[in-house]
């Protein structure tokens, strides 16, 4: 079972000294339409391709997200983390729906009127 980590708690650790590396564990295609910010892409099936060059340090603080409480990519991503050695992985359950239903702002990758 995966930690998670609560809407509240990941907005403010956004705002700490030490914020954790955030992760979307998402296809590229939702990734660039929208993303919470400062996130990283890293889809669930490319981990082992892709955590060593976004997370460096296996002790770094991680959460790793995706579209909602129902969508299973994030807990997929966060299980091959921890296999992996990563020390401090939690999974951000409710998503992005979640993160839109608070009005929370995102960053995109795509431009405007794209």
């Amino acid at each position: 079972m995966n930690q998670t980590i609560s809407r509240e708690a990941l907005a403010a650790s956004l705002q700490s000294a030490t914020p954790p590396v955030v992760l979307e564990a998402l296809p590229e295609k939702y990734y660039a339409q929208k993303h919470l910010p400062g996130a990283l892409h890293m889809p669930h099936d490319q981990v082992d391709a892709l955590a060593a060059g976004l997370i460096p340090s296996k002790s770094a603080p991680v959460v790793v997200y995706c579209a909602s409480t129902t969508c299973q990519n994030s807990h997929i991503a966060a299980r091959r983390l921890t296999q992996l050695g990563y020390e401090n992985v939690r999974v951000y359950t409710g998503g992005k729906q979640d993160w839109e239903a608070a009005g929370l702002p995102f960053n995109s990758a795509v431009p405007v009127g794209a």
